[in-house]
């Protein structure tokens, strides 16, 4: 228990480190006394001996963005380490069970007819509730659902509305609808703002409660449905409402960054690496992992060239070697 607790307190800190540094750097640097008092003053009574700018930067530029992106990548982490437990496949993420895509398609078709980041928001959400339904009723036939036809409605679902998206971006107007839709559909934290943060926390704070509430159960799935059973769970309805929270949190995400990929995929692997594939300790430690790796990749994203780089490009140009990595560790080991 003791060596837990310091293990936690150990990802706490690093966290802690991660969002600290993400409000210091940046085009225009802030060093870490200021940043942090700039934080206590929200608490404690402090005397400011920070100037005007740089308030400004950290608290309306930086702050919602650091916010965000750690809520994002907390939440899509939980995803998917519930999803590979339930399916009994580590090599799923939200992305496969085509709700992402589905979250995409509502978000670009707003940007094609509409000019407005609530309806973004709005038809993101449709884009996914809709794209999960399309999977239940293709996969819903007989006694139940097996993990391998969830995961093959998902790839339809997923391949219907990519060729939708496809579609709207050959009909889309060249010199202005176009490029606003191949930026959103790459991915970037860069337009967060308190507002568009606002309408977006709830649902990924819910969906990271119900997932951290229902981690036990999980875990019992990812045994195996005979012996889920056999301790009274409903494995249909336990695994259809685990990817109902997955759905949520996929289409809160899209909404708030766009297509943000690879981090429900590789982040529950680095977190095997610590705690195994008891979900009781998995979901709470892809949690702190998810929401740490997010912050360094989108500080990575806005600080490593003058012109920001895409998340979605850098997250899969970082998540690809490192999955590779782990898969060639993981057939090292089987060996």
């Amino acid at each position: 228990m003791g060596k837990r607790c310091l293990g936690y307190a150990g990802i706490f800190g690093c966290l802690s480190f991660s969002l600290l540094a993400a409000l210091s750097v940046g085009r225009y640097i802030i060093p870490f006394r200021e940043v942090c008092g700039i934080l206590a003053s929200y608490t404690f009574s402090v005397e400011p001996y920070w100037t005007d700018i740089q308030y400004r930067v950290v608290t309306l530029i930086r702050m919602p963005r650091v916010l965000g992106s750690g809520l994002a990548g907390a939440t899509l982490a939980m995803a998917g380490a519930a999803l590979q437990g339930i399916l009994r496949n580590p090599l799923v993420s939200p992305q496969v069970i085509g709700v992402s895509t589905g979250a995409a398609f509502g978000g670009v078709l707003a940007i094609l007819l509409f000019d407005s980041s609530l309806a973004t928001m709005g038809l993101a959400y449709a884009g996914g509730l809709f794209s999960l339904i399309a999977v239940w009723v293709l996969c819903n036939r007989g006694k139940g659902t097996s993990p391998l036809t969830l995961v093959l409605g998902g790839i339809i679902i997923n391949a219907f509305f990519t060729a939708l998206i496809s579609l709207i971006e050959y009909v889309a107007d060249p010199y202005d609808k176009l490029p606003a839709i191949v930026v959103w559909l790459m991915g970037s934290f860069a337009s967060l703002s308190y507002d568009k943060l606002l309408r977006s926390a709830p649902p990924l704070l819910l969906a990271g409660a119900l997932l951290w509430m229902l981690r036990f159960r999980i875990s019992v799935l990812s045994l195996g449905s005979e012996e889920a059973q056999s301790l009274g769970i409903d494995v249909t309805r336990t695994r259809w409402l685990v990817m109902a929270v997955v759905a949520m949190v996929a289409s809160a995400t899209v909404a708030m960054a766009g297509v943000v990929g690879w981090i429900g995929l590789v982040v529950p692997h680095i977190a095997r690496m610590f705690v195994g594939n008891d979900h009781k300790r998995l979901i709470p430690l892809s949690c702190f992992l998810g929401g740490m790796y997010t912050i360094l990749v989108d500080t990575l994203a806005r600080t490593l060239v003058e012109v920001e780089i895409p998340m979605g490009v850098l997250t899969a140009l970082v998540g690809t070697p490192l999955f590779a990595f782990l898969m060639v560790r993981l057939i090292k080991d089987e060996r």
